[in-house]
């Protein structure tokens, strides 16, 4: 069950690709900016926890040094409402932010700051002129339910990773799919494995949020050829 933007409710046993838009949307207009794009289940002080924490995880993946001459150029592949995004930024790094949520990219584009764009798009579909140095997609690819959308969606993203950049993506770490709800599925880590080690990446390690004991974390990959 979930709330259209026309305010009906409706019975689903799972999203589909333009209920998924529908819902995010409707999500992040009647949400706040954390509870929208974080755990609808914490209350506003936990949220900040939350995304700090993530945001430490992400640091210590990407590193710590910035460069104003050459500043490391990052996909935000699924953005919300700009919070990681708007903080990359902040660091020095030029970023790109997509999201299929028409009103969080308007919010994210009101509230831009430093080297920062952001666009209305599907994680399957985003095609820029240029390759990435890290693109990564947070709490984001287990809200695909249709496995031929997630699967186009991983390889898109790895598809836009230059040689030697990193791919960042958040999952569980299990070993077997799970549908949790009608709008959130998690893949067990050797799917990814499978399906991006043909295209190139080659995992690195799970690093995981640590976060109140849940198993989700950061899958890192590398592309090495």
């Amino acid at each position: 069950m979930f709330w259209g933007n026309e305010g009906r409710v409706k019975f689903v046993d799972q999203l589909g690709a333009d209920e998924t838009i529908e819902h995010w949307d409707r999500r992040h207009r009647r949400l706040g900016a954390l509870r929208s794009g974080g755990d609808a289940g914490y209350d506003e002080f936990s949220n900040e926890i939350f995304y700090a924490v993530r945001l430490g995880r992400l640091l210590d993946i990407i590193g710590d040094r910035t460069e104003y001459a050459a500043p490391l150029r990052i996909l935000d592949a699924g953005c919300g409402k700009g919070w990681f995004a708007h903080s990359m930024a902040r660091f020095g790094h030029a970023v790109d932010g997509i999201d299929v949520s028409e009103h969080a990219i308007e919010l994210c584009r009101a509230n831009a700051t430093g080297h920062s764009s952001f666009h209305l798009s599907q994680l399957a579909d985003w095609q820029p002129p240029y390759l990435y140095d890290v693109v990564y997609s947070i709490d984001v690819l287990f809200h695909i339910m249709d496995d031929a959308l997630w699967e186009a969606s991983v390889l898109n993203l790895a598809a836009l990773v230059r040689l030697g950049g990193l791919l960042l993506v958040v999952d569980h770490e299990s070993d077997v799919d799970r549908t949790w709800s009608f709008y959130q599925r998690t893949r067990a880590l050797h799917r990814y494995r499978s399906l991006l080690e043909p295209a190139g990446l080659q995992v690195e390690r799970f690093v995981p949020y640590g976060f109140r004991g849940a198993p989700t974390g950061f899958l890192v990959l590398q592309r090495v050829f």
